[in-house]
């Protein structure tokens, strides 16, 4: 097994114990990202911005593994609210292309830092 960190200064800083995505041999697993902004760390206000900066987030660590977002496989989206649902489907379309990832969307109590929007992904490299 040929086991990666991946680590990005394009991404929010991990804040916690995890890494931003560990890639194991041709498969990257990304932690989960919300709406920080990289560069200062600090919550981007709204939901559509926090579901844009997401997607940049999870853009910007599958760049530094190696991919893009077009080789993920799987996607999960957590939201403290389902009403958002259908955003998250809009932005997302503007992100991946046909065809689509798999993907699961969960509606949770909270989130990280107070977040409304958090996503992981795993990712397969050719």
């Amino acid at each position: 097994m040929n086991k990666r960190i991946i680590q990005t200064p394009d991404a929010p800083a991990a804040i916690g114990t995890y890494s931003q995505a560990v890639r194991v041999d041709h498969t990257v697993y990304m932690s989960g990202q919300i709406g920080l902004d990289s560069a200062s760390m600090q919550m981007v206000e709204g939901i559509e911005a926090q579901i844009h900066q997401v997607f940049r987030n999870l853009a910007a660590v599958a760049t530094a593994a190696g991919g893009s977002l077009a080789d993920v496989t799987k996607l999960n989206v957590f939201l403290t609210d389902l009403g958002h649902f259908p955003r998250v489907n809009e932005i997302m379309a503007q992100y991946f292309s046909e065809p689509y990832p798999a993907r699961a969307a969960v509606g949770v109590a909270a989130l990280p830092r107070g977040a409304l929007v958090e996503a992981d992904a795993v990712m397969v490299l050719g």
